[in-house]
């Protein structure tokens, strides 16, 4: 069979005619480019289906931001009861919002994504959510910790104020398989250890420490009744242990309510505090200024670690907030990840966040100030 193909010849305008056999050449090449085009289909479908594929990863983002100092839809953040003060200004309780859960893990086109966006970090799936630990159970501790987290708070700003606040030492959980499984139940009050005093932690673990691994006593309040408990402290990497975890109730002169909604954890312990603070004290603390933070605290005022805090860093600063107060325990993750415009100043105390705060509002540069360096 012959094929007429019509051509234009270099040497002129004339059209030529020419009449020539083609007897395997443009099958040979229709039959490659339907084999290109097959293959590239099938890598299409094989790169979209791992690309929506799950992952074990989840992904922590910027989460919402909380102005303690203003109102919800109901109500302010933080309402204190008697004698307050006119705020201005904010202080920004910092989230992180968390891609995934056990149910349902991010695909790898997302795991893509956040690789490449540094306001974003992947995390293995077993590290924010144990496998021996549902997510009910794992909210309902965010819960738990959130709820301390103020009582701490507004412990440590009334502290700080020069109120007295009473406070009692009580068991909050008991492992099981350990000495106390069986002989302390939650909500039992240590009064005592080996007759004297129990009014901190801190005196509960020097007994424990003092007495070591022989059988002590402990008096607790159970029920409205005092018992007296006797178990054996055990050795875990040279610290002596009963195997529970503690907290404390408090006896508040002045009465708080903190409104946080589902946000979950222990991380705005030190904004809610300096939030307090504020509503107490004469004259507006911030003088007006747009200011975020993060930070756990504890009845002494100390400032504490916390999670994500890169994440955060992020968050504060697409809420137009351009100084940022992290806990010094947190520099190492600070140092080279701060985001351009942020300013970062670095506290230990509530009394120093209290400061700074102050010297801000006064005009003071952040550069001035104490920050995270390498």
């Amino acid at each position: 069979m012959s094929a007429l193909r019509i051509g234009l010849t270099k040497q002129s305008n004339e059209v030529a005619l020419s009449l020539f056999e083609e007897p395997y050449a443009p099958t040979a090449n229709r039959r490659r480019r339907t084999f290109g085009r097959a293959f590239l289909f099938i890598g299409i479908l094989l790169v979209s289906a791992i690309a929506i594929m799950p992952s074990p990863y989840v992904i922590e983002r910027p989460g919402v931001v909380v102005n303690t100092l203003g109102t919800d839809e109901i109500a302010p953040i933080v309402q204190v009861s008697g004698k307050t003060y006119p705020t201005s200004g904010q202080l920004n309780l910092l989230t992180v919002s968390l891609v995934g859960s056990p149910e349902q893990t991010p695909s790898w086109f997302e795991i893509a994504q956040a690789w490449i966006d540094p306001a974003q970090t992947i995390l293995p799936l077993d590290e924010v959510f144990p496998p021996n630990q549902s997510v009910e159970q794992s909210d309902a501790e965010s819960k738990a910790m959130m709820e301390e987290s103020q009582q701490d708070a507004i412990a440590a700003a009334l502290n700080g104020l020069g109120y007295a606040v009473p406070r009692h030492l009580y068991v909050s959980e008991v492992f099981k398989q350990t000495p106390a499984a069986g002989r302390l139940v939650a909500k039992d009050f240590i009064q005592k250890a080996n007759g004297k005093v129990v009014d901190s932690l801190e005196t509960l673990r020097a007994e424990i420490q003092a007495n070591g691994a022989k059988p002590m006593v402990l008096e607790v309040l159970r029920s409205g009744a005092i018992e007296k408990v006797e178990l054996t402290p055990y050795l875990d990497e040279k610290t002596y242990r009963l195997g529970v975890m503690t907290g404390y109730t408090y006896d508040f002169p002045v009465k708080v309510k903190i409104r946080t909604g589902d946000i979950g954890g222990p991380s705005g312990g030190m904004m809610f505090a300096l939030a307090i603070t504020d509503i107490l004290t004469p004259g507006k603390m911030t003088g007006g200024l747009n200011i975020s933070g993060t930070g756990t605290i504890d009845v002494n005022g100390n400032v504490g670690p916390i999670g994500g805090i890169q994440q955060k860093m992020y968050a504060a600063l697409r809420a137009g907030s351009k100084l940022f107060l992290a806990p010094s325990a947190n520099c190492d993750e600070v140092i080279g990840h701060i985001p351009d415009g942020l300013n970062v100043i670095k506290v230990s105390t509530l009394a120093e966040a209290k400061s700074v705060v102050t010297k801000l509002a006064a005009g003071t540069s952040p550069a001035s100030l104490p920050t995270c360096t390498k």
